[in-house]
């Protein structure tokens, strides 16, 4: 059965019609309220400072609300790449119920950490099989490095548990860290000029983006060395090094998908800046590696705040729109949360690299990201929540 014909005979609730529904929903919002809760707590102490410390910042933004997000894309995106049956219905409830399952672990007082780490485990494992058994029973051999790559999320997430109490961030961060990344640059990579491409067409005639060439592939390949370095040996100069690299790699990639005739259509040039935060933040991240004097913190949040959720409200925004009948474009609202989540991102780089302004930084830019997410969930919940439009 086809996709299309899954959702038309599916007679469930609506919210777990589709994978985008419930983990775009209530990822987005607990994405939105555990960056200001980390922020209170660090500022205000209280009861929550034993549970919501900087390893619960940490994993909560990679494996708790990147997690959900990946989750929704893929459970969408695999049955149009395979040709397979969804996971819908029952079995989408119960992914879903999994990742609410470890929120609520990484949180409650007084779990043993074997039990918080099996529970909070236990979603991106399940992901991880599913997408395993679709790529494989559909023999989609092109996208087993995506079956991989969550592998290595649900993999770095174990690793986590496993580690010693507020190690920060250590190599099993940077492997899940660099495994979002990777996954950035792979999708990122080819929704961008796709859906570039498809706009453009429509339009006057000129440039389109470059169709995938062997330069792609040597982008991801060297980013892969750079990032791999990285996670083993953080603070050495020649990895710093190859990071700048990478990064001038992904801007020079981003060049090539025509985004400067994007500007009449934010659904589209959203996309590209999101991208840009990528080739931005690793350069940053290498610098500081090199020796820069400034902290790592600006390109970690280059990449967190500035890649992962400027693409990630890209993406979301426009799924959203376009898998529930709606018209693809952007109000004045979309617009909003664009510019909130570009100003978060940009006001917390600017925190790392000015340490006397970090503190301030820190509070305006939770407060835009945490209204970026908000606003996602207002303006795009009732989508989410209710049937598709008919068209």
């Amino acid at each position: 059965m086809s996709t299309a014909s899954a959702m038309r005979a599916y007679r469930g609730p609506a919210l777990f019609s589709f994978g985008f529904r419930p983990f775009f929903l209530f990822g987005s919002l607990w994405g939105a309220l555990a960056a200001p809760l980390w922020v209170y707590v660090l500022a205000h102490g209280g009861e929550l400072s034993g549970r919501v410390g900087l390893d619960w910042h940490i994993h909560e933004m990679l494996f708790g609300y990147v997690g959900a997000i990946v989750g929704g894309f893929l459970l969408t995106a695999v049955p149009n790449w395979t040709g397979r049956y969804p996971v819908i219905g029952a079995r989408l409830a119960g992914l879903f119920t999994l990742w609410a399952m470890g929120r609520a672990a990484m949180i409650a007082p007084g779990l043993d950490g074997l039990v918080r780490g099996t529970l909070d485990s236990a979603y991106l494992l399940a992901l991880a099989a599913v997408i395993w058994r679709e790529v494989v029973a559909g023999r989609n051999w092109r996208n087993l490095v995506v079956a991989v790559a969550v592998s290595g999320m649900a993999a770095s997430n174990l690793a986590f548990h496993l580690r010693p109490e507020e190690a920060g961030l250590d190599a099993a961060v940077r492997a899940g860290f660099a495994v979002i990344v990777l996954l950035l640059a792979l999708i990122g990579g080819r929704v961008t000029p796709s859906f570039t491409r498809n706009w453009l067409v429509r339009q006057a005639p000129g440039s389109l983006p470059a169709t995938p060439s062997r330069f792609d592939a040597l982008v991801i390949g060297f980013t892969v060395a750079a990032l791999a370095g990285w996670v083993v040996k953080p603070d050495v100069a020649i990895v710093g090094a190859a990071l700048m690299v990478a990064g001038v790699l992904h801007l020079v990639r981003l060049a090539r998908w025509a985004g400067w005739r994007t500007g009449a259509q934010p659904l589209v040039w959203i996309l590209h800046l999101g991208y840009a935060w990528l080739g931005t933040g690793l350069i940053l991240l290498g610098l500081a590696a090199a020796g820069a004097p400034f902290a790592p913190s600006a390109g970690l949040h280059a990449l967190t705040v500035g890649a992962m959720g400027v693409m990630i409200l890209a993406v979301t925004t426009r799924a959203a729109r376009g898998h529930t009948g709606r018209e693809l474009s952007a109000g004045a609202g979309t617009l909003a949360l664009y510019l909130m989540m570009n100003a978060a991102a940009a006001v917390r780089v600017a925190g790392g690299l000015w340490p006397a302004f970090h503190g301030e930084a820190l509070i305006l830019s939770s407060a835009l990201w945490a209204g970026a997410l908000l606003g996602f969930v207002v303006l795009y919940g009732p989508m989410l929540a209710r049937p598709r439009l008919r068209n």
